[in-house]
């Protein structure tokens, strides 16, 4: 008798709790979240690579942080997901990358090419860089940080 007291307690809880879930979902539909740059974890700014390939229409038009490996060259400035994807020239798992004139005279290029970076920038799903071949582009990058894993 007292482990069926327990079992329907238990049931009753678990009901409980979906219900006040649910209802939490509906109230909170609807709102933005305000993105605090400084917080490396909220997903909806500091997004993957991976996600961002699978998933462009979520991030079109709206500013997000990436990593990846950078390239930089004539006619092919991307990031890329891995090192090996620039190296066999796997464009669907890079974006063409356009810096904002701020950070091109802030932090010039030259010592972040050929290494994983971390960028910030506005996502278009719609444009594919040169020839179209990429996944999409990152455009207005306003930041950008070297992840040389050799500096310390």
């Amino acid at each position: 008798m007292k482990i069926l007291k327990i079992i329907l307690l238990s049931l009753l809880i678990s009901t409980v709790s979906a219900c006040m879930q649910k209802e939490n979902s509906k109230a909170n539909a609807g709102k933005q979240k305000t993105v605090d740059k400084d917080d490396f974890h909220i997903d909806n700014y500091n997004i993957s690579m991976i996600r961002l390939i699978a998933n462009p229409e979520e991030y079109h038009g709206k500013e997000i942080r990436v990593q990846g490996y950078l390239n930089l060259q004539f006619e092919g400035d991307a990031i890329y997901l891995h090192e090996d994807d620039y190296k066999n020239a796997i464009f669907k798992n890079s974006f063409w990358v356009e810096f904002s004139n701020e950070v091109l005279t802030q932090n010039p290029t030259d010592g972040i090419n050929n290494q994983y970076v971390t960028i910030v920038g506005t996502f278009d799903m719609n444009s594919r860089g040169h020839m179209g071949v990429f996944a999409g582009t990152i455009k207005n990058i306003t930041e950008i940080y070297s992840r040389n894993i050799d500096e310390k």
